[in-house]
């Protein structure tokens, strides 16, 4: 069954309880909260669960307490978000951040005209093999700050971009001292090494380098498109993953029309990314079961592509994420407010399914129920927006809007004082 909210309205409930008893860290309350978006409808109005004037008090990591501002216990730090509002921190649930190199000359030539393909990826391939593990540690650690900057309090984190065994393994590692969501990308493309040999390649990346890689990874992903693997190689990579305890991922239908969505559903991924082009059957395969549709704006507005038609997803009750895919050839872009702000104005999105979809749609998608929410017992990520509803995100684009940031209860980004 979908997660996705239907547009109604909740009364909203009585505040919970404040905390008491003995506090096991300090206590910060943010009060003066024009519009709290809670993305829970049993503590506010409609969907995104909206409490008008409302608090939210932090304890250590976690969220102890939501509700109105006027009811607000007493707290270690007070904040008052001067009647501005609260989301819950973003969740990026599909970037590719362990590269080196820069692509801009065949950005250029793609906007002359040139269509994206998945041979570019080659160029990114020979740049990360050949960079120390200091540049490109270096590198991931800015592109996560950058994405925080922006918002996002939670992000996955692919390999893809090494092709051998000991690259794709050093990528994990990069990867997993920044982010717990790593996902093992042996199979973006074939190696070029083995260009003339993709079932012995098919054969590496379910072997020596599957062995070196699970260690590092929690998930498995694969780009199933023409020019990279077919439905059956993708098939064979993903259960050989899931045998050894990785979760699957699909990069599905972005390209044309192909197997990637109904293999994602039939082996019950976490998430099939892209889903650009899409038949009546993907869709139905999609709300019927439980994998999300992670939708990749970034990538269509960087390569001028059709983009995908999230209308479509929604009125089907398909549940849907939204992610900035993030990588140096078809989406250089870590910034959730410009996905947010593209998916409404050219995905036929309403303001408040985006911010839901950027948010508990990307936690859905990588399978969590303690991020993309401000609730009890929730972790405390939370971003202050300089403006007083969430609406602004599509309302005003291309404005930096994100004041302040938490991340797990720590002020990440932004100079507020505690009361």
């Amino acid at each position: 069954m979908s997660h996705q909210p239907h547009p109604h309205t909740h009364t909203p409930l009585a505040a919970p309880a404040a905390p008491t008893g003995p506090r096991g860290a300090d206590t910060t309350a943010i009060t003066g909260i024009a519009r709290l978006v809670t993305n829970d409808p049993v503590l506010g109005e409609g969907p995104l669960g909206l409490i008008q004037d409302a608090a939210v008090v932090i304890e250590g990591d976690r969220i102890a307490w939501v509700g109105p501002s006027s009811a607000a216990p007493a707290t270690d730090n007070r904040v008052d978000a001067q009647g501005r509002a609260v989301i819950p921190g973003f969740v990026d649930s599909h970037s590719h951040l362990v590269f080196a190199g820069d692509r801009t000359e065949e950005f250029n030539a793609r906007m002359s005209g040139r269509p994206y393909s998945a041979g570019g990826i080659r160029t990114t391939v020979t740049a990360t093999r050949a960079a120390s593990r200091n540049v490109l540690h270096a590198g991931v650690g800015r592109y996560v700050a950058e994405a925080r900057r922006q918002g996002t309090t939670t992000i996955e984190i692919k390999s893809g971009y090494g092709l051998t065994v000991d690259h794709e393994a050093r990528s994990l590692e990069i990867a997993a001292a920044h982010t717990d969501e790593t996902t093992y990308l042996g199979a973006h493309i074939v190696a070029p090494e083995f260009a003339d040999r993709p079932d012995a390649y098919v054969e590496l990346v379910t072997g020596p380098m599957l062995d070196a890689c699970a260690p590092h990874a929690r998930w498995i992903d694969v780009f199933c498109e023409q020019g990279a693997f077919d439905g059956d190689q993708a098939r064979t990579i993903l259960a050989a993953g899931a045998a050894r305890g990785l979760i699957p991922r699909v990069h599905a239908n972005q390209l044309s029309h192909g197997p990637g969505v109904q293999l994602a559903v039939e082996l019950g991924a976490a998430s099939a990314d892209h889903c650009t082009h899409l038949t009546e059957k993907d869709i139905e395969a999609l709300a019927g079961g439980s994998t999300v549709a992670t939708l990749l704006p970034g990538a269509e507005f960087s390569t001028r592509a059709v983009y995908p038609d999230a209308r479509r997803l929604l009125d089907a009750g398909v549940t849907v994420a939204l992610s900035p895919d993030c990588n140096p050839g078809s989406s250089f872009t870590s910034s959730m407010p410009f996905c947010i702000a593209v998916a409404v104005r050219d995905m036929r999105m309403t303001p408040d399914e985006a911010v839901w979809a950027a948010t508990a749609g990307g936690a859905l998608a990588l399978r969590r129920t303690d991020v993309g929410r401000i609730t009890p017992g929730a972790r405390a990520d939370l971003v202050l927006l300089d403006a007083p509803s969430h609406v602004h995100l599509a309302y005003r684009p291309g404005v930096p809007l994100v004041a302040a940031v938490w991340q797990g209860g720590s002020l990440e980004t932004g100079s507020l004082t505690a009361g």
